[in-house]
C-alpha cells in the first residue's frame, strides 16, 4: 500500500475512533444519569409514607431549626428527610400562641405563630372532598386539602420546591380566639351553632365566612419559609389576563417562547426549565391560577421557582385545562430528570404514590378518588405532549440535561 493511501486510511480510522469514543462516552454519561434517576425514584418511593411522630431522635434541635436549615437556593427540603414526620407532627399539634389575619392576597387565610416562634399559614376548609368546582379553571375558594396534596406531589416528582404542608384541626373558640389580634377577632361571627370567621383579604366578605363544625375547623398549615430567605415576586410569563375577551400574548402567538427566551431571567440559567416543571406540576393538579411566582431575592435567576399557593387545585376532576401546559408545548423542552420521573409514574404508580404519601395526614383522606384518577390521566397527556415535541424536533433538542449539585450545609 502506498504511503499516501496509508495516511488516508489512518486518518479515517482516527476519525472513526474519535467519533466512537465520543458517542460511547455520551451514551455512558446518559445511561449513568438515567440509572441515578431510577435510584432516586426508588429512594423516594421507599421513604414516601410519612408517619407523624411526636419527637425528634438523635438531635437537640427543634423541628423549626431543622426545617430552616434544609432550605437552600434550589431546594426547600433535601432528598433524605428522616425528620419530616416530626416536623409535620409539630405543625399539626404545637400550641398556637398568636393568630392574625393572613398576609396580602385574594383568599381567606390566617397567620398563626406556633410554640417556638414558628409562623405558619392556616387555610380553612371550604368544601367537602367530593365537591366539584364548576366554571373557569381558577374559579372557587382556595381548597385547603389541595395544599396538602400538592406538597406531596412535589415530593413524588422530586422537585422539592414546595413549602411543607400538613392538615390540622383547630378549635376556633379555645385555640384561636384567646390569642387572636383585634383585627382577626373582629371578623368572627356565629352562624347557627358554628363558629366562623371571614378574615381580611381582597375577596373576603362578611357574607362569605369559613365556618367550623361547631368550634372545630379543619384546615391546612403551610410552614413559613425562614426570614433569612426573603422572597421576590415575579409576573409569570404565561399568566392569564383574567379579563373576558382579552387574551394574553402567549394565547395567540405560537412563537411566544422565542421572545421569552430573549428576556431575563429566562435567557440563561435554570428559570425557564423551572417554568416548564411548574407547568407540568400545575397541569397534574389542575391549577390554572399561577399568575405570579416567587423566587429568593437577588438570585439573578439562579434560585428555584418556589411552588407557593397551590390551593386553586383539585377543583374539578373532569376538567383538563390544556393551556396550563403552554410553556411545555410552546417551548418544547423539558429536563431529562423530569421526563424520567414522569415515565416512572405511569401505569397507576402516581395514584398509589399519592395515596401512600397522604395516608397518615391528620385530615386523611386528603383527596377523593376522582381527583387521584384525574392526576393519573393528566400524566398521560403530559407524556403525549412531550412525545409530540420529540417527534417534531428530536430527543436531543427536547430533553435537556440540567443537573445542579445541591449542598445542604
Amino acid at each position: 500500500m502506498k504511503l499516501k493511501q496509508r495516511v488516508v486510511l489512518l486518518a479515517i480510522l482516527l476519525v472513526i475512533f474519535i467519533f466512537t469514543k465520543v458517542f460511547l462516552i455520551d451514551n455512558l454519561d446518559t445511561s449513568a444519569a438515567n440509572r441515578e434517576d431510577q435510584r432516586a425514584f426508588h429512594r423516594m418511593m421507599a421513604g414516601l409514607r410519612v408517619e407523624l411522630v411526636p419527637k425528634l431522635d438523635h438531635t437537640l434541635q427543634s423541628p423549626w431549626q431543622i426545617a430552616a436549615q434544609w432550605v437552600v437556593p434550589r431546594e426547600v427540603y433535601p432528598e433524605e428527610t428522616p425528620e419530616l414526620g416530626a416536623i409535620l407532627h409539630a405543625m399539626a399539634t404545637k400550641k398556637i400562641i398568636k393568630a392574625d389575619v393572613g398576609y396580602k392576597g385574594t383568599q381567606l387565610k390566617a397567620l398563626l405563630i406556633l410554640e417556638g416562634g414558628q409562623k405558619v399559614v392556616f387555610k380553612p376548609k371550604r368544601y367537602n372532598r367530593d365537591y366539584v368546582v364548576e366554571g373557569e379553571p381558577y374559579a372557587g375558594y382556595d381548597r385547603h386539602n389541595a395544599e396538602v396534596a400538592a406538597f406531596h406531589l412535589d415530593r413524588i416528582l422530586g422537585f422539592r420546591r414546595a413549602p411543607l404542608v400538613v392538615g390540622r384541626f383547630v378549635n376556633l373558640r379555645t385555640e384561636i380566639k384567646p390569642v387572636a389580634t383585634e383585627q382577626l377577632l373582629s371578623t368572627f361571627l356565629t352562624v347557627g351553632n358554628n363558629t366562623c370567621f371571614y378574615g381580611k383579604c381582597y375577596y373576603c366578605r362578611e357574607t362569605e365566612p369559613a365556618c367550623a363544625d361547631g368550634d372545630t375547623m379543619e384546615g391546612s398549615v403551610t410552614l413559613w419559609l425562614p426570614d433569612v430567605w426573603p422572597l421576590q415576586k415575579h409576573r409569570h410569563p404565561w399568566g392569564r389576563t383574567y379579563r373576558e375577551g382579552k387574551l394574553a400574548r402567549w394565547e395567540y402567538d405560537e412563537s411566544y417562547c422565542d421572545a421569552v427566551k430573549k428576556t431575563s431571567p429566562y435567557d440563561s440559567g435554570p428559570r425557564l426549565l423551572d417554568i416548564i416543571d411548574t407547568a407540568v406540576f400545575d397541569y397534574l393538579i389542575g391549577n390554572a391560577d399561577r399568575h405570579h411566582y416567587e423566587s429568593f431575592q437577588d438570585d439573578e435567576g439562579a434560585s428555584m421557582l418556589i411552588l407557593l399557593d397551590n390551593a386553586k387545585s383539585f377543583g374539578n376532576p373532569s376538567l383538563d385545562e390544556r393551556s396550563i401546559l403552554a410553556p411545555l408545548y410552546q417551548c418544547c423542552i423539558i429536563r431529562v430528570s423530569t421526563w424520567n420521573r414522569l415515565n416512572s409514574l405511569k401505569n397507576g404508580v402516581l395514584k398509589s404514590a399519592l395515596k401512600s404519601a397522604m395516608a397518615h395526614d391528620p385530615i386523611s383522606p386528603v383527596l377523593a378518588d376522582p381527583h387521584l384518577d384525574a392526576a393519573a390521566q393528566r400524566l398521560l397527556s403530559v407524556l403525549a405532549t412531550v412525545k409530540q415535541c420529540t417527534d417534531q424536533f428530536g430527543m436531543d433538542s427536547v430533553l435537556v440535561e440540567d443537573r445542579m449539585p445541591l449542598s445542604h450545609l
